[in-house]
């Protein structure tokens, strides 16, 4: 397989309804991330096909139940399993979300936020530390999407995702879609928030699409990952990489899943922003 086609930053997210597909048709791609917890059991049919795709693509392993953000410290049991996974497939990046999803052994289908305070950020960077400790290699930590704000909450997201990236050293994964969201959602400005997040430290760009809601109150933006990436969120990713360079860049569709041609031609236009932006690049240079 030649996956000259495609710049090293961009993948996609895979997802169950792909599985065959990508293990079979291999298209030129330059990585692919899973949902970690869906490749725990080592004899599963996903972590066979697994094994096949690890052959011909990156491997980046993205979090959903390590519940960074839980006063109870980290799941042994979880931490034992995704560190075997990590130590078969080798993935380039190991990621997680600014949240919570489990409390006294109860656990949520849900990544819930956290209230922004001092307590909660010491609880959230002692959970990243061991989990660091444990797997011997840093993660990314991913900011979330939010529609509710508490009320004793005393620093900005921005502020306390940034703090936890220089207390913990770990690496962040940005997402723009959930900046998008939460700006409209909570009224801030998301440049605001984008030039407080030190560029240096952000590996991983998320990008996806969003829905509309009304309600009573008025309307709310949901970060579903169920359309095609709005221009909105394509002038952001534009501006970033303006800014600051390509990072590696996926797509992420996890509702309403659609044919995989879909999900791959939202990655050939970032694709072609990347190899624009080092092209134009490139001509200020030699000029």
């Amino acid at each position: 397989m030649n996956n000259n086609n495609y710049h090293k930053h961009i993948g996609v997210g895979l997802r169950s309804p792909h599985l065959d597909f990508f293990s079979t048709q291999q298209p030129a791609l330059s990585w692919l991330e899973i949902h970690s917890e869906n490749y725990f059991q080592p004899y599963s049919a996903a972590r066979q096909t697994l094994r096949q795709l690890v052959e011909h693509y990156q491997i980046s392993c993205h979090g959903i139940g390590l519940s960074l953000g839980s006063v109870e410290r980290v799941s042994q049991n979880h931490l034992k399993q995704l560190k075997q996974l990590v130590d078969e497939v080798q993935p380039f990046l190991v990621s997680d979300h600014l949240s919570w999803s489990e409390n006294g052994g109860h656990y949520f289908n849900d990544l819930l936020p956290l209230p922004y305070t001092e307590e909660a950020l010491q609880v959230f960077c002692r959970n990243v530390d061991e989990v660091q400790d444990y797997l011997q290699r840093p993660i990314l930590i991913e900011n979330p999407s939010s529609y509710v704000k508490f009320q004793h909450s005393t620093i900005n997201e921005w502020d306390f995702l940034t703090e936890v990236q220089r207390r913990t050293d770990c690496r962040l994964l940005l997402d723009l879609n959930n900046i998008h969201v939460s700006a409209f959602n909570h009224g801030f400005d998301t440049k605001t928030y984008l030039d407080a997040i030190p560029a240096e430290c952000v590996d991983e760009i998320h990008l996806a699409g969003f829905t509309v809601k009304q309600l009573e109150k008025g309307e709310i933006w949901i970060d579903t990952h169920s359309k095609p990436v709005s221009d909105e969120v394509w002038k952001l990713y534009e501006q970033w990489l303006s800014q600051y360079g390509s990072r590696h860049t996926l797509i992420e569709w996890d509702l309403d899943i659609p044919q995989p041609e879909i999900l791959l031609a939202e990655a050939d236009k970032a694709n072609t922003r990347v190899l624009t932006f080092e092209s134009q690049t490139a001509e200020r240079i030699a000029s």
